[in-house]
């Protein structure tokens, strides 16, 4: 809330500047408070990505782009964002014609005519986004990029081009040079795809998929398969290679053709996307995205991004329109696209809806592997679906070995099960056999060594293990709050009184961290403050009942 108000202010003040800039020739014209309740309810929808309510603002102030460029380019934005390519191509023709254009309707001019097979007017407008892009590196490797790869002309030149793009972009030289050797056939593409995909510097796994598609593309289905199973070794829960898997047993079903310059500039876009998006910067990023998708509608993973953009916003109507139509292009799409719904129920306090969702969506998997089955393990234990959950995390640990990398989590997570269901052997020999196998388990050593200090057992030796743990995640409140808990049941309350006290400005609306600190607070003689952290936990929305009759015993007597 904090945030939030801040930032509207921030826009509030904008749009006061905005307007009270404005030439005197265009205040008539726009200083109305209709005109300014408008433009600023565009700007706060186009910032929270509601596109289509953006749009509708900003389309009443038609004429404002000619004092106001600013305007121009976020009504460019909500365009795109709400699918209207068509009026944003009529909009971009506009503003050239009033010598108005900037980078952004040039690309979405050139993006247009490059989709309706006009390359040489595609290429005059990525020339024209160039020039006007050189002064940010971003633009000027979108443009440069654009511009390559609507005027190709030979290998030998395309490569020098492409040699010049920023230094800084290096990976994405590499990716584009893979792309160049497949679009000329080039002998050397298939070594290319190795080097690229083989690379562990950077994370190139996405490409494996390209590799794949190629070699399929040629006719090598048998390597194609190869590809993929190498590849999700390494790669286990990568969504395009799994669903690229599935396809690969019906028939080489691709969607990316590197003959296709419109395939390889919507990837550049993608790539774009990405990065923005890995900043934050979800507005822009879904204009890359937008873009992209619209020179390849059928690369339905774009929308994995444009989805994951529209969550990371809250706004959980779009990305679960999108999850939902995403679920229909294949077993791993469903799959992934029911994890992130049931995550949205999950946010909504609709665990129920969440739960029956995910159980049809496992039940209808027709190959159920060992990662599907720990995902949904994962979930039915994160929503208190202990008992559920242990019988799926059994039939992880009897298919796979101790050197597995699911072996530690696995059986973590049953130790979790067994102990919250109130069998503690079962969940103390799980939970030593994970830190066994791997020793610096921060979290693991927690939970083992808080439930021994619970049951009043091998306190000592729980605190040496607490000790590592905070050396190996410090100032982490849960393992903070242990820390201190320990040194309580062993009496050292001055000692403990400081990590309690950091563990409660860590997290100052933890109901067990503020009792356990007003137990210590106790205990080194601050009676009244001790009582003041108690009645504190009681007005907690977290607060379990069981927890508050305890509490309301000790404002009585004390400990």
């Amino acid at each position: 809330m904090f945030n939030f108000r801040y930032k509207t202010i921030g826009q509030i003040l904008f749009v006061i500047i905005f307007f009270s800039t404005s030439s005197a020739n265009s205040l008539d014209k726009f200083n109305k408070s209709d005109r300014i309740s408008n433009y600023f309810s565009g700007i706060l929808l186009l910032n929270d990505n509601q596109y289509e309510d953006s749009f509708k603002y900003l389309k009443k102030l038609s004429g404002l782009e000619s004092s106001h460029r600013n305007y121009s380019t976020k009504y460019l934005y909500s365009l795109i964002n709400s699918g209207n390519m068509k009026e944003a191509f009529d909009y971009s023709r506009k503003l050239e014609k009033l010598k108005l254009d900037s980078f952004e309707s040039n690309i979405i001019s050139g993006v247009y005519y490059l989709k309706n097979s006009n390359n040489d007017l595609a290429q005059k407008y990525f020339l024209k986004a160039k020039d006007i892009g050189s002064r940010s590196i971003l633009n000027n490797y979108i443009s440069n990029s654009l511009y390559n790869w609507s005027s190709l002309s030979n290998i030998d030149q395309d490569k020098s081009k492409l040699s010049q793009l920023d230094e800084r972009f290096e990976n994405l030289k590499k990716i584009q040079n893979v792309f160049l050797n497949c679009f000329y056939n080039e002998p050397k593409t298939n070594q290319l795809y190795k080097e690229i995909t083989l690379n562990k510097k950077t994370d190139f796994s996405r490409y494996n998929y390209f590799y794949a598609s190629y070699e399929a593309s040629r006719g090598n289905i048998g390597n194609a398969k190869k590809i993929v199973n190498s590849a999700l070794k390494i790669y286990p829960r990568n969504l395009l290679l799994n669903q690229y898997k599935i396809d690969l047993k019906k028939k080489n079903v691709s969607v990316f053709d590197c003959k296709k310059e419109q395939h390889i500039i919507a990837e550049v876009l993608y790539i774009t996307a990405n990065a923005l998006s890995s900043q934050s910067i979800y507005s822009l990023s879904n204009f890359y995205l937008n873009l992209a998708k619209y020179l390849n509608d059928d690369f339905n993973s774009y929308d994995t991004l444009l989805a994951e953009n529209f969550y990371k916003n809250n706004n959980y109507k779009v990305a679960k329109k999108i999850y939902n139509e995403l679920s229909k292009y294949g077993e791993a799409f469903h799959w992934y696209s029911s994890k992130q719904l049931a995550r949205i129920f999950i946010q909504d306090k609709k665990k129920s809806e969440a739960l029956k969702l995910l159980n049809k969506s496992y039940n209808n998997l027709v190959n159920k592997e060992i990662y599907e089955t720990f995902d949904y393990a994962e979930f039915l234990k994160n929503n208190e679906k202990f008992r559920e959950s242990i019988p799926f995390y059994s039939k992880i640990l009897n298919q796979i070995s101790t050197n597995h990398p699911l072996y530690t989590e696995s059986t973590d997570g049953r130790g979790v099960a067994y102990e919250r269901i109130g069998e503690w052997s079962k969940a103390e020999k799980d939970l030593l056999a994970s830190l066994q196998v791997d020793p610096d388990q921060a979290y693991v050593i927690n939970y083992l060594a808080y439930s021994w200090i619970e049951q009043g057992v091998k306190i000592k030796k729980s605190l040496s293990m607490l000790e590592k743990a905070n050396k190996l995640r410090s100032n982490d409140p849960y393992i903070t709050d242990s820390l201190g808990w320990a040194l309580f049941k062993l009496e050292r309350y001055k000692e403990a009184k400081k990590y309690l006290q950091l563990a409660v400005r860590l997290m100052p609306a933890d109901p067990i961290v503020n009792d356990h600190f007003g137990d210590v607070l106790w205990k080194n003689g601050n009676k009244i403050q001790a009582r003041y952290y108690w009645k504190y936990v009681l007005n907690l929305e977290k607060t379990e009942e069981e927890l508050k009759k305890t509490i309301e015993h000790k404002l009585i007597k004390g400990l």
